[in-house]
């Protein structure tokens, strides 16, 4: 078996959470379980077939679980795993760095930042 070599360890941060989704599914995740329509509906830009994908990648990796219900229809649902809840912390920093670059280009954030359960201001 080939190892893998790495120049800095956020490369294997990123093999596991970059691109354009993942964090993205991450962090509503950290909101709880959720099946694959409630993802879809809250990421409205996202293929079915790029999200499929990308729940694959992040369940392969062990940072999110698939919860499959033996029910008639089927119910899927997914979760973070205690391996992806370690990932809140990090989540979070982006969340409030991307914020605060929203802030920083166009001032007020709201005037670009949609609608949803992610964007609502801490109380």
């Amino acid at each position: 078996m080939h190892r893998k070599k790495y120049n800095i360890s956020v490369e294997a941060t990123l093999e596991v959470i970059g691109g354009k989704w993942k964090c993205v599914i991450l962090c509503h995740l950290t909101h709880g379980k959720k099946r694959t329509s409630e993802l879809k509906r809250l990421m409205p830009n996202i293929t079915q077939k790029m999200l499929t994908q990308q729940l694959r990648e992040l369940e392969e990796d062990g940072v999110i679980n698939r919860i499959v219900y033996n029910q008639v229809p089927p119910k899927v649902e997914y979760e973070l795993s205690e391996y992806g809840q370690s990932l809140e912390g990090i989540l979070n920093s982006l969340c409030t760095w991307g914020e605060q670059h929203l802030t920083k280009v166009y001032g007020d954030k709201s005037s670009v930042l949609e609608e949803s359960v992610l964007n609502e201001p801490s109380v």
